[in-house]
Formats: structure tokens, C-alpha cells, sequence
């Protein structure tokens, strides 16, 4: 994008509503992203810093009055500058406490979406941190009523937000103060968690001195602070982005570039609950799900989005699947006829492909629905691509078997075999021509098949070459219809030998499909589990440190209660994991039941054509007759 768009817009009716143009541009976007959102009350220079994220002097709105430039959320897309296939996600949004507004709750919803949307949150603010700026972040208080972890009837303790919500930055600006606390020189996050101290007592006052600084520091435990000088003269400001660098401060400039370095170096991949990474097109279903449940009144819940992005990816994911086998087919089917072993490698070789698109975009397909379909719908497609090979294989073999035969069924036209001593002359053709069939046929699937309907077709010619031959005796004659019988159940039994022979080459292929199945669902379980402990040992290190905090600021009462939600968190986690365990352990026995199921019907097949086999009578060999021994 070379300029910002609006992604989120208020209507006539005073709702949110989602930009399709935007929703376009995410759509476009199969990357994963990071998504940097930034708050603040308006006219704080919030844009300046987002232009700057985006490697660009202007861009997002600056403006120079008291009136509110950006509105609703604006959006720019820009390649990540130091992580590689990955996509940058500025997201500016409407400056808080707007005094044209007229809606109270309006801000506090701008304010949920940034932290619903964005991997790393930046805070904006002028001077200092001090209580005033603490207290106009009154949105924080208000997330959980706000924002739900799963649907509104099921109680969820405040810690488990910390899995789901962004880091945080506080970018203060003008700043002028030194960063000296009690005579000690300090750092920009040392004076960040000496403004969030927590005051001993219990009164009112204390409790909604606390209020602030307990959500900041529970939702938020990951946090920077960066603290901004004066950028250039007071009557300068307003025109920053138009500015020469050299009548901007360096200090501030420094700083500046400090700060995007630590957003490009530090902002993590945004990831959804169980670690699904976004990408734009996820983040695109993101926002118009949470947009749409904002302006229907209801409040955003995590689960309910996370199964609907489910559904929607799984489907997506399965489609994708499909169009990769489907695509790698096609091609091959161009080269058809092949032999059998070379189009059941490919297939086995497109089949992990789509099995591995698939596992790529699919999130919580945790009872395998998806999966299953996928392979039914490839098994489904090999099989129609089997009998179109076959029907190609049979089409030139028997255009083969027309040009080898074209010169003696001119011959039979002519009545060139119906005299004496013609039925050895027409058996020497025929044995000629079907040399020179397997000779050239050897590697086609349907090469006995094909041959065996030809001799079929030649039984009638053959006999009435050989009941005019006068040169054989009553006796001969009889003796050779004999051969000519045997030998067609011999080519019967060769037909059906080959069938047997093609499907044991499929079953074999097919067991190695299945094994890889399954260690492919083993891996992306590993996977899944990995993601979830590492999901629970975040929130179980934010909390040990807000507890060990509290304990060192003398907050007994405070840390004995973080105490009973640290083993709330561990008791959860372990119903969770179990839960996972119990999950995965069906899954794998669900595909290893089907992989027998398919191998069974295989097996059915393969006893039923021995069966017939078997039961066929083994033919005398001949010493000549008119087809191949």
C-alpha cells in the first residue's frame, strides 16, 4: 500500500462499520502479520509516529487544529522492514476523547478494537505519567466489560486476558522532566512502573488510585516506555511532517528511532487463542466479526471468533487442499496414459502436499472432520483419475492393436485366408501382430485387457478360417478350437493377474499414505500442544512476577489472592491439557480406524479377485495356436 485507507468507519447511524475496500486489501495479504495499533487522546501526535513505522515522512493525517484529523481506525500495510514473508499492519486510530463526539461509550469501543486487533498496543500521551494521565485511561477499567474470553455466561479470571492481549508501549511526548527518581537516575520503563505503584490501603480513594494501575499491570504485563522531547520549536509542531530534519531535535529523533527499532525488533507475529498465527485475510475475518458484534450490541468474545474463524479456515483450508491435489493431477493427466506405479507416486507425492496445505490454514480441526473430508474427496479424485489413466491406456492400446491388424483385416476382406493351409497363415499374423502388441504395449495398464477383448472379437474369424481350411482333417480341426479356447481363458487369467497386480501396488501406496497421515496428525498435535504451554508458562510468568511485586511492595492481602489465582490458572491448564491429550488420542485412533476401514475394503477386493482366479481351470499349454502362449 502506498497510503493508509480507512478500515473502520463510523456510520450516519453513529455505528461502527468495516470498509469493504480495506477488507480487499487484507484479503490480499496470505502473510502473517504484525499488527502495531496505536491510542490516545487526539491532537498527540499519534500519526506522526505511525508514518515513521512505515518508513514515511506523511501518510497517516496530521493535523494542524484542535479538531480530531484521524477517525474511526485507519489502516497501512507495508512490508515487515526486518522480518522476512511477513507484513507490517499500522493501524491509527481515532484520537480518544474527542469533544465532537457526543457518545461516551464510543471511545471505550475504538479503544477494545485496538486491543482486540493489534500484536503490540501503543499508548500516546503528552508531559508526563502522572495520576491525571492514569486516570483519563479509564478505557483500561472498562476492557472486561468490553471484551469476553468466552461466552458472557461463564465466569473467567482476569488473568487469563494476558494470554489473548497485546504488549504495550507508553509513548510520552514532550516530555521534559529528568528521569530521577529519590536522587537515583533511572530508565524510561523504571519511571513507567514508578508511575504504575500501587498505594497500601483499602479506602476509596486508594482503590481507585489502584484501579488503573492493577489493569495496566495485569492485562499488560509486557511493557516499554519511551519518553519523547519537544520535537522543534513550539510554533513548528503543527507542521512536523513537513519539516527538514535538521529543524527537528535530534534527541527526538533518537528517540524516534529507537522506538520503531524496538517495535520492528520486539513486536511478535499477532497469534490467535491456541497460537493460530493471523494473517491479513484472518485479520480482515477478525475485524469485520468484532465490528459486526460491536454495532449489534453484543460484546466481542475471543471463543466465539476464534470458532468462527475456525469454521471459515477450515473450509478454506480444505478447499486449498483440494485445489493442490487437483492441480498437480491435472498436469500429470496430461501425460496420460502412465504406467501404474508412476501415478500412484505422484498421487501419494500430491496428497502429502494437500494433506500439508491443508494442516498449514486448518485451526481447531480438532475432531478431524476436516481432515477426513479432505481425504475422502483426494480418495474420490484418484479413483475417477485411475479410470481416466485407464481409459487412456485402453484407448491406445487398442488404436495400437488397429494399425498392427489393419493389414490382415484387409486380408480377411480380401479372402486371402479361405483356401487350403489358411487358418496357419492367418495364426501366424495374428501371432505377429500380438508380438509386436506386448512389445509395444509393455508398460500400459491395460494392455492385457484390451488384448484379451481383441482375441474376443477375432473368435468368430478364427473359426471360420478354420472351418474352410480343407487342408485339416475333422479331427485337427476339433483339436485346434480346443487351443483356441485355452488359450482365450489364458489371456483371461492374464487380464485379471494384471487387475490383481495394480491393486496390490495401490494397497501399498496406500499403507504408506496412511502412515504418513498419521505421523503428519501426530506432528501438528505436538504442535498444538507446544503452543498451549507455552500459552500457559506467559501467563503463569506474569503473574509469578506480579506476585513476587506485590510481596516486595509489602501487598500481602494482594499477593495471597494472586497466590490462589497462580493455582486457579495451574488447575485450569491442567483440565485443558488433559482435555488436548484426550482429543488428540481420539483423533489419531479415529484416522488409524479409517485407514483400516479403507485397507479392509482394499483387501475384500484383492480376496474376491484371487477367488476368481483360483477358481479358473488352468489351461493345457498348446503347441500352436492362433494368439499368443
Amino acid at each position: 500500500m502506498d497510503k493508509p485507507v480507512c478500515l473502520i468507519d463510523t456510520a450516519s447511524d453513529g455505528k461502527l462499520c468495516v470498509q469493504q475496500s480495506a477488507l480487499q486489501v487484507l484479503e490480499q495479504i496470505q502473510q502473517p502479520v504484525v499488527v502495531v495499533a496505536v491510542v490516545g487522546l487526539y491532537r498527540t501526535g499519534k500519526s506522526y509516529l505511525m508514518n515513521r513505522l512505515a518508513g514515511q515522512q506523511t501518510g497517516f493525517a496530521l493535523g494542524s487544529t484542535i479538531e480530531s484529523k484521524t477517525k474511526g481506525i485507519w489502516m497501512w500495510c507495508v512490508p515487515h522492514p526486518t522480518k522476512a514473508e511477513t507484513t507490517l499492519v499500522l493501524l491509527d486510530t481515532e484520537g480518544l476523547g474527542d469533544v465532537d463526539k457526543g457518545d461516551s461509550k464510543h471511545d471505550t469501543r475504538i479503544f477494545s478494537l485496538a486491543v482486540l486487533l493489534s500484536s503490540t498496543l501503543v499508548l500516546n500521551s503528552r508531559g508526563t505519567i502522572d495520576n491525571r494521565a492514569i486516570e483519563e485511561l479509564q478505557y483500561v477499567t472498562e476492557l472486561t466489560e468490553y471484551i469476553k474470553i468466552k461466552s458472557p455466561d461463564e465466569v473467567v479470571d482476569d488473568g487469563e486476558f494476558v494470554k489473548f492481549f497485546p504488549s504495550f508501549i507508553w509513548a510520552v511526548r514532550d516530555f521534559t522532566l529528568q528521569l530521577n527518581i529519590d536522587g537515583k537516575d533511572t530508565t524510561e520503563d523504571e519511571y513507567l512502573e514508578f508511575a504504575l505503584k500501587l498505594k497500601l490501603g483499602n479506602s476509596i480513594h486508594v482503590n481507585n488510585y489502584n484501579l488503573p494501575r492493577e489493569c495496566i499491570r495485569k492485562y499488560f504485563p509486557s511493557r516499554k516506555c519511551f519518553t519523547f522531547p519537544f520535537p522543534t520549536n513550539p510554533d513548528n509542531v503543527s507542521y512536523l511532517e513537513t519539516l527538514d530534519p535538521a529543524e527537528i531535535s535530534k534527541r527526538f529523533l533518537e528517540v524516534t528511532d529507537r522506538f520503531c527499532q524496538f517495535i520492528f525488533d520486539q513486536s511478535q507475529v499477532k497469534n490467535l487463542k491456541d497460537g493460530y498465527t493471523v494473517t491479513g485475510r484472518v485479520l480482515g475475518h477478525l475485524v469485520k466479526t468484532y465490528v459486526d458484534t460491536i454495532s449489534s450490541g453484543a460484546v466481542p468474545c475471543l471463543e466465539n471468533a476464534v470458532i468462527a474463524m475456525a469454521t471459515i479456515e477450515n473450509e478454506a483450508a480444505f478447499q486449498e487442499g483440494l485445489e493442490v491435489y487437483q492441480s498437480g493431477m491435472e498436469k500429470l493427466k496430461n501425460s496420460f496414459p502412465l504406467e501404474l506405479n508412476e501415478i500412484t507416486s505422484e498421487h501419494q507425492c500430491f496428497s502429502l502436499m494437500a494433506t500439508q496445505t491443508f494442516m498449514k490454514r486448518s485451526f481447531k480441526d480438532s475432531d478431524g472432520k476436516y481432515l477426513t473430508s479432505l481425504e475422502e474427496a483426494i480418495s474420490h479424485q484418484f479413483d475417477r483419475y485411475l479410470w481416466d489413466n485407464e481409459k487412456a491406456s485402453e484407448a491406445k492400446c487398442e488404436s495400437l492393436l488397429s494399425v498392427l491388424s489393419e493389414p490382415m483385416t484387409e486380408r480377411i476382406n480380401q479372402g486371402f485366408y479361405a483356401k487350403a493351409g489358411g487358418y496357419d497363415l492367418f495364426c501366424q499374423d495374428l501371432e505377429d501382430i500380438v508380438n509386436q502388441y506386448n512389445t509395444l504395449a509393455c508398460q500400459e495398464v491395460k494392455i492385457a485387457e484390451v488384448l484379451e477383448k481383441f482375441l474376443q472379437q477375432k473368435v468368430a474369424v478364427t473359426t471360420a478360417i478354420l472351418q474352410a481350411d480343407d487342408k485339416l482333417t475333422e479331427n485337427e480341426r476339433r483339436i485346434c478350437e480346443e487351443r483356441e479356447r485355452a488359450v482365450l481363458l489364458e489371456q483371461e487369467i492374464k487380464a485379471q493377474e494384471e487387475r490383481q497386480r495394480q491393486l496390490e501396488e495401490k494397497m501399498k501406496i496406500e499403507e504408506q499414505n496412511n502412515e504418513e497421515r498419521v505421523r503428519q496428525v501426530i506432528q501438528m498435535m505436538e504442535k498444538d500442544m507446544f503452543v498451549q504451554q507455552q500459552e500457559t508458562e506467559r501467563a503463569m510468568d506474569s503473574k509469578l512476577r506480579e506476585q513476587t511485586a506485590l510481596l516486595d511492595k509489602g501487598f500481602q492481602e494482594k499477593a495471597n489472592k494472586m497466590a490462589s489465582e497462580i493455582e486457579e490458572l495451574k488447575r485450569k491448564n491442567k483440565e485443558v491439557e488433559d482435555r488436548k491429550s484426550r482429543e488428540f488420542a481420539k483423533m489419531i485412533a479415529d484416522q488409524e480406524q479409517r485407514n483400516a476401514q479403507n485397507m479392509e475394503v482394499l483387501r475384500q477386493q484383492h480376496r474376491q479377485q484371487m477367488d476368481a482366479i483360483n477358481s479358473r481351470p488352468r489351461p493345457r499349454p498348446a503347441s500352436r495356436s492362433c494368439s499368443i502362449q
